[in-house]
């Protein structure tokens, strides 16, 4: 045999071998499945429907329970005879089928039976549940009939003991109480007649109807207890309250408090009528409001109380303070005009002063009428209170400012000493400057010098003549004499800086002389000798020798000048 054959050969039995393999897998995938699906037909069996069905005949079931299992035992009835004979039959066939490898074939049948037993399991299932809560509703509805009714009976043993904490409430509630005791018999009837499905739904109904007045009877006890007890005795203490107040010559503008008391009992009535109606939502808002509105009439009262005794206390003080400060305004505004005719008060201190004790008159003719109406049982205190610490506060603050205004015209006088002792400095200082300058034997002074001298001198004589006036502006002058001062002193750097100038070229030049043959120092001496007697231009004059000196022997300049300024500084 060639190797080609041999091959072929190996190949052929692997195949066979792998057919029979997969045949045997499926043989027994499928033998699984058949047994999978007769023992749903087993459960069904032990599901014991037929059994139930029994039992629940002998209930003599009515009304919507008799549907329930009339429909359930019909379907189950038709599975019994019909379904599951059909799938065994499948199954029978399958198990010949997949026992003599007629594997498609069996795969068709289970496929046939399962298509059957799937749905017919879970009815049968769900059959099992429908019949177990028949069987136990009849059970379960007596516990709970039994529960629910001494529940009843103890909560309806409570309001009858307790009745007079519902007040007008009471016989819509004892209504609410006949309606379940009624649902009672009718669930006690149908429970008799078999019907547990529509026994179930009453007693349900009946739990919700007893959780409901159950939830509402603490807020029924509390919104009666406020209405017919917290209510009204509020209100006759501040129907009571009042007229001692008024007795005791309290005012009150702000409502009519009577008035304001008889609307509240109506609104009283109203939640009464809301609390008869069991309206417990309405009524919780109403008392809500209610107490809102007598709340704001004790926060009435209590604040013309506690201000009447602030008012009583602070009367004779806020008087005192009254007629102190109408004094001192009387005081400023004299000072004023009395300064005002030697000085300009630039800040309208006079007006601001003269409003000011305006001001404070009217405060006391506000006062006066305050204490008038208490006098007269018309004081409504806490608005008197209010206006009075507002007062106090003004009055503060208007002392405050006058004691300022007082002391800045007060410094005007020393301001004035001030300005002419800085007149006569200034005169003194600039005729020191130009008495350094004469001294110095210079050819003459610069434009630039003399034209800052004449101003300064000139602003000098400006200022004295204004301190000379009988009506002085003391901040115009001031501001004055800060430029004075600054253009004194731009007045003396100008001067030291023209005698620095000046003797530094006279010491440049003479320097300069050692080197006389040079073509370019003569020409800078003769320029420098023009700048400084011809021009007086003695910045310039230093530049231009100081310059031509370096050029021919560079740093000298600059040891000439640092030994002209230590030499200035030692001496």
């Amino acid at each position: 045999m060639s190797p080609t054959q041999s091959i072929v050969v190996i190949i052929a039995i692997l195949i066979i071998i792998i057919i029979i393999a997969a045949m045997l897998i499926i043989n027994r995938r499928q033998l699984r499945q058949i047994l999978e699906l007769d023992d749903l037909i087993t459960k069904i069996d032990k599901m014991h429907l037929e059994t139930d069905i029994v039992n629940l005949d002998k209930m003599d079931l009515a009304g919507e329970s008799l549907t329930t299992l009339t429909t359930w035992r019909k379907n189950y009835e038709q599975a019994l005879a019909k379904k599951i004979p059909a799938a065994q039959n499948f199954l029978e066939q399958a198990a010949e089928q997949n026992t003599h490898y007629h594997l498609f074939k069996a795969h068709k049948s289970i496929k046939q039976a399962r298509e059957i037993m799937d749905p017919t399991y879970k009815d049968a299932k769900n059959t099992k549940e429908v019949f177990t809560e028949l069987l136990e509703s009849n059970r379960e509805n007596q516990k709970k009939y039994n529960d629910l009714f001494n529940g009843f009976k103890e909560m309806r043993k409570d309001i009858l003991a307790n009745s007079y904490d519902y007040g007008a409430a009471l016989d819509q509630i004892e209504n609410e109480l006949t309606n379940i005791e009624n649902d009672f018999s009718e669930a006690k009837s149908l429970t008799a007649q078999g019907d547990q499905v529509e026994a179930k739904r009453i007693l349900s109904k009946i739990k919700a109807a007893l959780t409901s007045i159950s939830s509402i009877l603490p807020e029924i006890r509390n919104a009666r207890h406020q209405l017919n007890k917290v209510f009204q005795d509020q209100l006759s203490e501040l129907s009571d309250s009042y007229k001692k107040m008024m007795s005791s010559k309290y005012y009150i503008t702000q409502v009519d408090v009577l008035a304001e008391i008889k609307k509240i009992r109506g609104q009283v009535a109203d939640a009464n009528s809301l609390l008869k109606e069991l309206k417990v939502s309405d009524l919780t808002e109403k008392n809500a409001e209610i107490k809102k509105e007598i709340s704001a009439l004790y926060d009435i009262l209590a604040k013309e109380y506690k201000a009447r005794p602030f008012v009583e206390e602070n009367q004779d003080k806020i008087q005192r303070l009254l007629a102190h400060e109408q004094v001192e305004s009387k005081k400023l505004v004299a000072k004023l005009r009395h300064i005002d005719e030697s000085y300009e008060l630039t800040h309208n201190e006079l007006a601001t002063s003269r409003k000011l004790e305006q001001e404070v008159s009217d405060m006391e003719r506000q006062y006066t009428v305050d204490t008038q109406n208490v006098a007269d049982g018309k004081g409504v205190y806490s608005k008197i209170k209010s206006s009075w610490l507002s007062m106090l506060e003004r009055l503060r603050e208007i002392s405050a400012q006058q004691k300022k205004m007082s002391q800045d015209v007060d410094g005007l006088y020393d301001s004035e000493n001030v300005a002419n002792d800085s007149i006569n400095r200034f005169k003194q200082e600039v005729s020191l400057v130009y008495r350094r300058l004469e001294r110095k034997k210079i050819p003459g002074n610069p434009d630039t010098f003399v034209q800052m001298y004449t101003l300064v001198v000139n602003e000098i004589g400006h200022v004295a003549k204004e301190l000379s006036q009988v009506r002085l502006n003391m901040e115009k002058i001031s501001q004055e004499l800060i430029q004075i001062s600054d253009d004194v002193e731009r007045l003396k750097r100008e001067a030291d800086d023209i005698i620095n100038s000046a003797d530094l070229v006279q010491l440049t030049l003479q320097y300069s002389n050692k080197y006389s043959n040079n073509g370019s120092i003569k020409s800078a001496q003769k320029k420098a000798m023009q700048l400084y007697e011809q021009d007086y231009n003695y910045k310039d004059a230093l530049d231009t020798i100081a310059t031509a000196i370096e050029k021919v022997e560079p740093g000298s300049y600059q040891r000439l000048e640092n030994l002209y300024y230590s030499d200035k500084k030692n001496s």
